[in-house]
């Protein structure tokens, strides 16, 4: 039904999340899996992906190595140490998606409280948000993967959770 009185409801708080919202980051890790694959002839498919995605980092690249059948001659800790280190070139590449700053811009000047709640982590999130100092400046406060209040990694709620205990209300 919906409200009847015609009347907007009132956004009074908003909480962003960051990779593949406000930030074109996600193909990143699609490119660094498929060049590390490609060593091996073999495909990185949605499928994997899918498996993967909001695992803690050692879970996910278990998965990746074993069902890729590249246990043997890569392991988990060796794919993340490579991955990293052709993230971090990546990372500072970084282009807002589209709609975003326009979005942010928008509820700041209207007086909007918003805040970023990210699950990446403090050295990952400045190389990605270098480029965009100013945007993310609006923000009321930020919360990362790392901040210790936040005890579990996504899907978890622990990092929104937080990010909305951070606001004055």
């Amino acid at each position: 039904m919906g409200d009847v009185s015609g009347k907007r409801p009132t956004i009074t708080h908003v909480i962003f999340d960051m990779d593949g919202l406000l930030l074109d980051t996600e193909k990143f890790y699609t490119e660094v899996q498929e060049t590390i694959l490609a060593r091996f002839n073999k495909t990185f498919d949605w499928s994997l992906k899918a498996k993967m995605m909001g695992m803690k980092a050692i879970e996910a690249a278990r998965v990746f190595v074993e069902e890729t059948g590249i246990s043997d001659s890569l392991s988990a800790e060796d794919f993340l140490v490579e991955r990293e280190s052709m993230l971090q070139s990546l990372f500072p590449t970084s282009e807002l998606m589209p709609g975003a700053s326009r979005l942010i811009e928008h509820l700041h000047a209207k007086g909007v409280p918003i805040c970023l709640a990210t699950g990446s982590h403090r050295r990952h999130f400045e190389l990605k948000t270098q480029r965009h100092g100013e945007l993310f400046k609006l923000m009321h406060h930020i919360v990362l993967g790392d901040d210790p209040e936040v005890k579990k990694g996504k899907p978890a709620p622990d990092v929104f959770l937080a990010a909305a205990r951070r606001f004055e209300v």
